[in-house]
């Protein structure tokens, strides 16, 4: 395997990455272009990535056997079911197919190849409009956005001095910083950091400065694919 297959495959280490520090690398489609932060497979790979379109680029239409999970960060992107501004959540689900492009450019969040095949929901979710929830502590919110078995998927904002309870991850955490500056007793983390600790990790969060994650549990249960931990999770 080249490197570009094999990165940061071993689901048992914690790995902190600022995405920013990371070079583009090329897809197969002009004018399209990736920061990989785990990637097991060659161009069809169980992926998390920081993906560009320049304005006017497209991907080929294209089948996604295990699914595809999509945040919008900068730009607009588009695909046949609509165009999706910044904050967008869009859930792809196993056997969904679509050919996304952009006429303005874009950037994006995406996780690839790490859903249940059963999991056959479909989600488009503009996060800056949706209602948010209180979460477990004082100046937390939260915005579920998919659930399935074991997995979950949210996005959490924390108001300036936020703190939150010690607490351990069955079957993982994983962490996108979209604004301000996340942190627990292990490091310090702004805008653009991403964050992947094992299962049964454990940290104390908070923010100092506020800020804005998208993070995904349950996925992550050593040696075992996405679909396989929450069969035992269940």
């Amino acid at each position: 395997m080249t490197n570009h297959e094999s990165l940061n495959a071993d689901f048992t280490q914690r790995v902190v990455i600022d995405q920013a520090s990371l070079p583009w690398v090329d897809s197969p489609a002009q004018g399209v272009k990736r920061r990989m932060l785990e990637r097991e497979g060659a161009e069809v790979a169980r992926a998390t990535s920081v993906v560009r379109y320049a304005a006017g680029s497209s991907f080929h239409w294209h089948t996604h056997e295990l699914g595809e999970e999509i945040l919008v960060l900068e730009g607009i992107f588009s695909d046949e079911s609509g165009n999706y501004e910044p904050g967008c959540y869009l859930k792809n689900p196993p056997g969904s197919h679509h050919a996304p492009s952009s006429a303005t450019g874009c950037t994006l969040y995406v996780k690839l190849r790490h859903l249940d095949p059963a999991d056959q929901d479909v989600v488009a979710l503009n996060t800056r409009t949706a209602q948010w929830y209180p979460g477990l502590v004082p100046g937390l919110s939260v915005l579920p956005l998919s659930s399935f078995g074991a997995q979950s998927t949210a996005m959490v904002r924390w108001t300036p001095g936020t703190r939150f309870q010690p607490h351990r991850h069955f079957g993982g955490e994983e962490i996108y910083v979209v604004e301000g500056v996340f942190e627990d007793e292990h490091g310090r983390y702004p805008a653009g950091t991403w964050l992947r600790s094992p299962h049964l990790s454990a940290h104390q969060p908070f923010s100092i400065e506020g800020c804005t994650i998208f993070v995904k549990t349950g996925h992550l249960a050593p040696h075992q694919s996405a679909f396989e931990a929450q069969k035992v999770n269940a």
